[in-house]
């Protein structure tokens, strides 16, 4: 497909430009998707402030940001098409972490941790663009009732859902989750969805705490302001007072605050088990007491990315065993992109996720 687009590119830290550029050309085993919505990632906020490298060989722009998206198929190219796998028309959401297939991990279906990944966004251009390229096996077709913002939240709700998937919640289970942002949220919801007894939520701020009791959170617990009724001064004996003194069947921390993942072991019972999802720093560390921990057959895990949950994630949606109407807060457009990672960075305003609506 021929033809100009608009793009936002990014080139160095608070440095992104609206440019119009030429639409991407496609190689035989890709698709071309106009973008209709992207959703704004914590890494992207990292990227163009500089607190994170990109994955290109310097680690620098130019680039456009954006991995989260959803949008409509306009060209398709011979293999998929020979197939008869996709077909202009076709809403879509896109896996943004492309594996190679061709390493030892990959054919051990260790997609997440593939050395020889491509990702929009972070190695090659995104979605914060009014077109993108993906490979195609890396794309999946929505349900038509879907909408396209609701499709946008599809990728972070897949990394979700490989976590919680770890986490391994059984029927009355009472959990633990450590932070309510987005991914906190939607954790919650799909933790219930298995059958959890009791959630309680963990979090510094009651406005992301009520979003977490309206979508089923049953204990809110607020570790920072100290004027709300949610207030508690030690999660521990909180959870032992909640829990009868059992603690806590499982953990889950999409946070990387360091508090937070030392906490999770405390909280956690005979049995229980851990899960740390939030990206720490490079040199955040956390202290295991050994045999406690070993007398006490506890399990620690890590999640990284979502491999192997995209259809599981797409019916869990479809299904409406989760909501995303309370997670996404904030809309805006490609030219207000800059605006908009620096309101979701700075701004007072309360807020849990914002959007760009590329095309209505």
């Amino acid at each position: 497909m021929k033809g100009k687009m608009k793009a936002q590119v990014f080139y160095e830290p608070e440095v992104m430009k609206l440019e119009e550029m030429d639409i991407p050309q496609i190689s035989d085993d890709e698709v071309l998707v106009k973008v209709k919505t992207a959703g704004i990632c914590g890494s992207d906020i990292a990227y163009y402030y500089g607190d994170s490298p990109l994955d290109t060989p310097d680690g620098k722009g130019p680039l456009i940001l954006g991995h989260e998206f959803s949008g409509e198929i306009v060209e398709v190219g011979k293999i998929p098409k020979s197939l008869g796998l996709f077909a202009p028309g076709d809403r879509v959401t896109c896996n943004p972490v492309q594996q190679c297939n061709s390493c030892e991990y990959c054919s051990e279906g260790k997609f997440n941790v593939c050395p020889n990944v491509t990702t929009p966004g972070v190695s090659a251009d995104g979605a914060f663009a009014e077109y993108c390229k993906m490979r195609y096996t890396h794309v999946y077709k929505i349900p038509d009732d879907m909408s396209y913002e609701t499709a946008s939240i599809i990728e972070p709700l897949a990394c979700a859902t490989y976590g919680v998937n770890k986490l391994d919640v059984k029927p009355g289970d009472f959990v633990v989750v450590f932070g309510s942002g987005s991914i906190g949220i939607l954790m919650v919801q799909l933790i219930k969805a298995r059958g959890a007894g009791k959630v309680a939520l963990v979090d510094m701020s009651d406005y992301k705490l009520g979003i977490g009791k309206e979508v089923g959170a049953d204990y809110i617990l607020n570790i920072k302001e100290k004027q709300s009724p949610n207030y508690v001064d030690d999660v521990v004996k909180e959870i032992s007072r909640l829990t009868g003194g059992r603690m806590a069947d499982r953990v889950i921390v999409p946070t990387s605050a360091k508090r937070a993942m030392q906490e999770a072991i405390d909280v956690s019972g005979a049995w229980a088990t851990i899960v740390y999802f939030g990206l720490p720093g490079p040199d955040d560390k956390i202290e295991v007491p050994a045999l406690s921990s070993i007398q006490s057959d506890i399990t620690i895990k890590f999640s990284w990315l979502a491999p192997l949950v995209w259809p599981q994630t797409i019916r869990t949606l479809g299904a409406g065993l989760v909501s995303v109407d309370k997670i996404v807060t904030h809309r805006f457009s490609l030219e207000q992109l800059e605006e908009a990672i620096e309101f979701m960075k700075s701004s007072p305003e309360d807020k849990l996720k914002g959007v760009v609506v590329v095309d209505e």
